[in-house]
């Protein structure tokens, strides 16, 4: 990608968004630079990622094609938006659903994005953290209304007060709504 094919920040993020709940890899490079670099920051056993990883290739590995082998029906929101189209870091935080292929479990997960972006070159990003803060595990019975209250969700861009709405009355995801009811850091 060349400068003159320079892609905004709210751009970079979206393709990555749309490549991991897709399953589509090919589009890893329209986001990412070459040497990009992935930290993985859990704070939940529920999920398991190497906590560091480089280069295009094994990003798309971890984040896309391992991720979309396990999971499927996956809708990830940020809960807010850059406010700048060239930004040298964006920081906010995210949602996440999703089913697992193989006994149809469900995930919702919350955490925090921090993206650093070629700011000086094409835009693409070229250091990524994700801090995993919850990441509840619901059976698959609970399937139906979880993708149901994720469906309704403003699809990428949204607001913790957008992500509330429609929330299930589900104990187990009783971190979910205490981290939405967070304000907005940015």
């Amino acid at each position: 990608m060349s400068q003159s094919q320079s892609i905004t920040a709210a751009e970079a993020i979206s393709t990555y968004i749309e490549a991991k709940d897709r399953n589509r890899p090919q589009l890893m490079k329209h986001a990412f630079v070459q040497d990009c670099e992935l930290e993985m920051q859990l704070l939940t056993d529920a999920i398991s990622f190497p906590s560091s990883v480089h280069g295009l290739e094994s990003v798309t590995d971890v984040l896309v094609r391992n991720f979309g082998l396990q999971y499927e029906n996956v809708r990830t929101f940020c809960l807010s938006r850059p406010e700048s189209d060239r930004l040298p870091r964006f920081q906010c935080d995210w949602l996440v659903g999703m089913s697992n292929k193989s006994d149809g479990d469900v995930r919702v997960g919350c955490g925090e994005y921090t993206w650093e972006f070629d700011a000086a070159g094409d835009g693409r990003v070229k250091r990524l953290l994700i801090k995993i803060e919850f990441m509840c595990v619901l059976p698959a019975s609970y399937q139906t209304p979880v993708l149901q209250w994720l469906s309704a969700i403003p699809y990428p861009w949204s607001s913790c007060g957008e992500a509330r709405t429609g929330l299930p009355s589900i104990d187990a995801l009783t971190p979910i709504a205490q981290f939405l009811r967070r304000d907005a850091r940015n």
